[in-house]
């Protein structure tokens, strides 16, 4: 059987957020997976963006490094893990508007069956972590999603992260995540991998 496929499809603008993702491609690639890692892009103009200091610059280097992510990409992927930081405790519009775009395979059932899985960081303390990753198991529901919750299923879950997703906390500073939070999300790369194996595996005996 060939590799599994995980799309980590997230959005990043201090770099915070950007360094879960890498930890959760990672512990995907350690699994054994392929990976592809995907930045949303803006939905404001530069106007909008010119108003916080470095933004436009941030944006503009993320996207180097980073394609966008497409509805092909979805439909490539056997696993999709959302990453974000939390927007007044809530996923990012930029995230949101990338969910949005999957209508498309939703009324064509494509994404049915495949895993899925959150992640995400925020600026304070209680700031919306867990309501953020919470809010996320709503449209992957919708889109026919299994979803795989990191749950206490390591160690490492007893220092940091949250049973619904890795996450950090930034303290207002871009404070990049402990390695603590890295290991979370290391291992939440290699159990959503694991499970879209073992999800494959019972497709194809199915068919």
């Amino acid at each position: 059987m060939s590799q599994p496929k995980v799309l980590i499809a997230f959005y990043s603008r201090s770099g915070v957020t950007e360094a879960l993702a890498k930890a959760i491609a990672e512990g995907a690639r350690e699994a054994g997976a392929e990976v592809r890692m995907r930045r949303a892009r803006e939905v404001v103009g530069p106007e909008v963006m010119a108003q916080a200091p470095g933004w436009a610059e941030q944006a503009a280097a993320l996207n180097a490094r980073y394609e966008a992510p497409t509805p092909e990409d979805a439909e490539w992927a056997d696993a999709i893990v959302f990453g974000t930081p939390t927007r007044f405790g809530s996923v990012t519009s930029e995230l949101k508007a990338y969910i949005d775009s999957l209508g498309g395979l939703w009324a064509q059932g494509k994404l049915n069956g495949k895993a899925g899985s959150v992640f995400g960081s925020t600026s304070t303390l209680h700031g919306g972590n867990e309501s953020t990753l919470l809010s996320l198991y709503n449209p992957m529901a919708h889109l026919g999603l299994i979803i795989v919750p990191t749950g206490y299923a390591d160690a490492s879950l007893f220092k940091a992260g949250t049973p619904y997703g890795a996450s950090s906390v930034s303290f207002n500073q871009a404070t990049p995540p402990t390695d603590d939070d890295l290991a979370v999300a290391r291992f939440q790369g290699k159990r959503v991998t694991e499970v879209a194996r073992a999800l494959r595996g019972v497709a194809a005996v199915s068919a």
